[in-house]
């Protein structure tokens, strides 16, 4: 095996190192201009936009191809894509629509809605756990369950 698949040269550990300083704080700082919304997980869109911007920064930290300042416009214009996103889809409903997935009612009163289900790929099995997570023991125990256009599932216990 050759050796440099551990170690190539210092000069490439200092361009980790300063390259990686430089563009964590450039990422902060747009990050801390554009507000709380650009990594939340209200949708599968905003999931998509912070694994991209993860996936950005890793490409500015291990390709000696990506430049900085490249590396930085690149973080900056996905931040701004998002941001032109969430700002047209809180103004136009239709846009919202396109964008984010409606919530799926998966269990009322305990009874599975099958059709629902099998749709959105969720197994009677994911939903009890769901369920257990927030303190029932059976399907039963719920008054709805809905599956969120994050992908999370809101569960309702009959009685609480």
């Amino acid at each position: 095996m050759d050796a440099s698949v551990f170690f190539q040269s210092w000069s490439g550990v200092l361009r980790v190192v300063v390259v990686g300083v430089l563009a964590y704080a450039s990422l902060i700082v747009v990050l801390r201009l554009t507000g709380k919304r650009t990594l939340s997980k209200l949708n599968a869109f905003d999931l998509i936009v912070t694994v991209a911007l993860g996936s950005t920064l890793s490409s500015i930290l291990v390709s000696e191809s990506v430049a900085l300042v490249e590396g930085v416009v690149a973080l900056g214009l996905l931040v701004l894509l998002q941001f032109a996103v969430t700002w047209t889809t809180v103004r136009w409903p239709t846009l919202r629509d396109v964008v984010t997935a409606d919530p799926s009612l998966l269990l009322s009163d305990g009874a599975p809605c099958r059709r629902t289900l099998r749709r959105e790929r969720v197994s009677e099995s994911e939903v009890l756990q769901a369920i257990r997570d927030k303190g029932g023991q059976a399907l039963q125990d719920a008054e709805a369950v809905i599956l969120q256009s994050d992908g999370s599932m809101a569960v309702i216990l009959k009685g609480g």
